[in-house]
């Protein structure tokens, strides 16, 4: 996406610009290249490197002295809503009018860049601190599209500050919590279609409701807002015996609340005012439980369930405290009707030491969709995916590492898309299409252990 985010100055430097979602929802998976190559597989098992702690805090107690750990992935999505757009209205005749809606890659590519550190205190207690994000998503398609009428633009970037404490309680037993410090910032938006210009000057329509309709590419609604809010994570892990591990992980919700302002034809009536508004906007909480199996001293396995609480994302209603309202005096607006639901991720994995310099990795994965067919829309295309990674690991000296990844996600079943909306009473405006695509990710990781 060209729209470049103004967040706090530490997070503009470490975050880059916008990310894009390639888990389900808006949630991002890509919190390292070392765990990519694995497609993520046993991650609340693992101790790589400090990297650790974003799936798993309690993994810091595998970690002697101090780590340091930063890199990014590269998404390159190639996401396409296709399908028509009918108009129904009696003031037009009996027949709808239908239109070609094609959406054609809605997401740009984007840099998911990350941060870890973490120091050993003593036997028993290591602290980190962690600067990445696990949610972002940014869609758009042009002002003037025939579809943009249900959303021609959505934005959620977010970063997270974390640190982190973990404590051993024995060779078998680890427990670790933190504190998630979540800077948010998104915005939504509908304009008036191309189309409409056509529709004016249609001979069935009569010259008073011609003249009230809007221009092609009117902003017809935007919000747009930030906040930081926080939450808060727990983990444990259990070496059952030197080669068995098991992973537990719970990252709570978070509730943010967008505020900002609200602007477009709709909310100002064509007037030039300025209008308080926010967008809240709840983080949903996930877990995971995962596993490490050292098969042989040079092949091990990795597996992961990933559960996240999507449900909790109903829909998106805006609402106006300030003394200026939009027009009909509106103290709130229902925006956006999402009706998401809880999802799952299941992913297995494996790596294999070649030799004292490289360490292999690959893994697959099966992301659940967040939403039903009826629910699915322009501005979220979610839909289930299927992931292949293939990664490596370089050990340059006794303390640093390099990591290497590349992921093909591919959208997987069908993924259709009905939205539809009364427009000024005049007509009902309706898509009917479907969601596909594939994705590239393409991850770097330099660890220092010191």
């Amino acid at each position: 996406m060209n729209k470049r985010v103004i967040a706090l100055a530490v997070a503009t430097a470490l975050m880059g610009s916008v990310t894009q979602a390639q888990a389900a929802g808006f949630q991002l998976a890509e919190y390292s290249a070392t765990g990519q190559g694995r497609a993520f597989a046993g991650e609340a098992a693992m101790a790589d490197n400090a990297s650790t702690q974003a799936r798993n805090p309690a993994m810091l107690t595998y970690l002697e002295g101090t780590h340091f750990s930063a890199g990014g992935i590269y998404v390159m999505p190639n996401v396409d809503v296709t399908g028509d757009v009918s108009i129904a209205s009696a003031l037009l005749g009996p027949d709808p009018l239908v239109m070609n809606g094609d959406a054609l890659d809605v997401a740009g590519n984007a840099l998911v860049p990350n941060f870890y550190f973490s120091s050993q205190l003593n036997e028993n207690w290591t602290w980190g601190l962690a600067v990445n994000s696990n949610y972002g998503l940014a869609t758009e398609v042009p002002t003037t599209h025939s579809a943009a009428i249900f959303g021609n633009e959505t934005s959620v970037t977010t970063v997270e500050f974390n640190p982190n404490i973990a404590y051993r309680f024995n060779d078998a037993f680890s427990v670790g919590a933190g504190i998630r410090v979540v800077y948010g910032e998104g915005s939504i938006g509908a304009t008036a279609p191309g189309w409409i210009d056509s529709l004016k000057a249609h001979p069935a329509l009569p010259e008073e409701i011609a003249a009230a309709l809007p221009a092609g590419g009117t902003s017809l609604k935007s919000m747009e807002g930030d906040d930081i809010a926080m939450g808060w994570k727990v983990g444990a892990s259990w070496q059952i015996n030197p080669v068995h591990r098991l992973g537990l992980a719970y990252h709570s919700g978070v509730e943010l609340e967008l505020d900002g302002s609200a602007s477009g034809l709709l909310y100002t009536g064509g007037q030039d005012v300025d209008i308080e508004g926010n967008l809240p906007l709840e983080l949903p909480a996930f877990a995971e439980l995962a596993s490490y199996h050292q098969l042989s001293d040079k092949f091990a396995m990795h597996a992961s369930v990933n559960w996240t609480q999507w449900s909790v994302f109903d829909e998106l209603v805006a609402y106006f405290p300030g003394d200026v309202k939009p027009v009909g005096g509106l103290e709130s607006d229902l925006v956006k009707e999402e009706n998401f639901k809880d999802n799952w991720r299941f992913a297995l994995g494996s790596t294999y030491q070649l030799n004292n310099e490289w360490l292999l990795r690959t893994g697959v994965a099966y992301d659940m969709t967040a939403v039903d067919d009826e629910y699915r829309t322009m501005t979220i295309p979610d839909s289930d995916r299927l992931w292949f990674s293939v990664g490596a690991g370089y050990q340059a000296s006794e303390n640093l590492t390099f990591d290497f990844a590349v992921t093909y996600i591919k959208a997987y079943g069908d993924a259709p898309i009905n939205e539809s909306m009364n427009l000024m009473d005049l007509a009902q405006v309706s898509f009917d299409g479907e969601a596909s695509g594939d994705v590239w990710l393409v991850g770097m990781q330099l660890s220092y252990k010191m």
